[in-house]
């Protein structure tokens, strides 16, 4: 490893000559992080993966008519007229448990607190109508119809359904492995609050935390740290500041190359984005607040390509009204923590460069403000994205 031929990105000591707008970000990530190519993988290796293609019932299920209940399968005629004060003997009645298949000549299931033994004998004490008690073959799917859908992350009931519908194996989109580096010392932040909010994040956007790693705060580790395999996707937290030991931005043109440094948004306007050892690494701050917000602008587009996941937010949207002002500027895009109550007014529960998790934990979810934009007034519609 060598230093940059070029300072061209360091501004430590310089400050920020130009931010990049957002879509900068993005189209940096979208030119260099796709989805990964499609696996075909057993049944008992796919949980929590994601469906690559929608995927068809090979056969009907249930394959046969089946009992859905535990009791006696008999000829439903032979019930007629059964009542507790009139039982009816059943010359054909077969003890099943439920999920067994009907025998011939059988097309109902009486339970058993409706039919009583006397000796050797089964006699019904109440009538059953043709198909009572009975799981019609293809009731939850006929062959050739489809299942579950491409891009949905499979649950233990999902693998059910498919083993049950004919298939060992499908394929699936493997999860991205994503390195998570605190760049070390305070302006990281607490390591483990930074580790735990950026690994459930990563979780929630298809990715699987390779490694939690804080490397000293030293140019020569943390290009170390960054050029180790292992990782399809680096976010690098802390460091990234034009402060003397801002390390990280240098550690990454050190380790590979620092394509972007310092994005037009607050919070979170120090992030940046380069490669290392081909793989894609995104730089975050280390403040708390400019982690979450730089995370969901952009390194989470970036987990979320690299899952098969479509880029956009993954947030919900609700269409609200301002209840008070929102503050910008002109030339960076504001990111607003916002609580909505019961009349579908928002308000913001800080400022967007004021530090802290307890704004975030208080928010429903946040407003956008565009770099075009000096502020949003008060009784204006906007679009809010749920956090939940």
């Amino acid at each position: 490893m060598r230093e940059p031929a070029s300072p061209l990105h360091d501004v430590r000591g310089r400050g920020f000559a130009r931010r990049s707008p957002l879509t900068e970000g993005w189209a940096w990530i979208d030119d260099r992080v796709a989805a990964p190519a499609v696996r075909l993988l057993p049944l008992s290796d796919c949980a929590g993966l994601r469906l690559a293609d929608a995927v068809a019932a090979v056969g009907d299920w249930p394959p046969a008519d089946r009992a859905a209940l535990d009791g006696y399968a008999v000829a439903a005629a032979d019930t007629l007229g059964a009542g507790s004060y009139n039982p009816v003997p059943l010359t054909a009645a077969v003890a099943v448990s439920a999920g067994d298949a009907l025998p011939p000549g059988c097309d109902a299931v009486i339970p058993y607190e409706a039919a009583q033994a006397v000796g050797p004998f089964i006699e019904a004490i109440d009538a059953v109508a043709p198909g009572s008690g009975v799981e019609r073959r293809g009731a939850w799917t006929a062959a050739g119809r489809p299942l579950l859908p491409a891009g949905r992350r499979l649950r233990p009931a999902d693998l059910g359904l498919l083993a049950a519908a004919g298939h060992d194996a499908v394929p699936v989109l493997p999860a991205p492995r994503v390195r998570i580096l605190l760049a070390g010392g305070p302006k990281a932040g607490a390591p483990e609050q930074l580790g735990a909010m950026l690994a459930a994040l990563v979780r929630r956007d298809g990715g699987v935390v390779a490694a939690v790693e804080t490397p000293a705060a030293g140019i020569d580790v943390l290009a170390e740290a960054l050029v180790r395999p292992g990782a399809d996707l680096i976010l690098s937290a802390g460091r990234t500041g034009a402060g003397p030991d801002d390390v990280a931005p240098p550690a990454l043109a050190r380790a590979g190359s620092l394509d972007l440094h310092g994005i037009a948004m607050r919070p979170g306007g120090s992030a940046g984005a380069g490669l290392a050892g081909g793989i894609p690494v995104l730089l975050l701050p280390g403040e708390p607040m400019a982690v979450l917000a730089a995370y969901e602008l952009l390194a989470g587009r970036a987990v979320r390509r690299a899952a098969g996941l479509p880029a956009g937010l993954p947030h919900a949207t609700v269409q609200a009204v301002t209840a008070r002002k929102l503050v910008s500027e002109i030339g960076c895009l504001d990111l607003h923590r916002v609580r909505l109550d019961e009349d579908g007014r928002v308000e913001p529960v800080a400022s967007p460069g004021w530090p802290g998790l307890a704004a975030a934990a208080r928010a429903d979810g946040f407003v956008l403000i565009g770099a075009d934009s000096e502020g949003v007034p008060d009784g204006v519609p906007v679009t809010m994205y749920r956090f939940d």
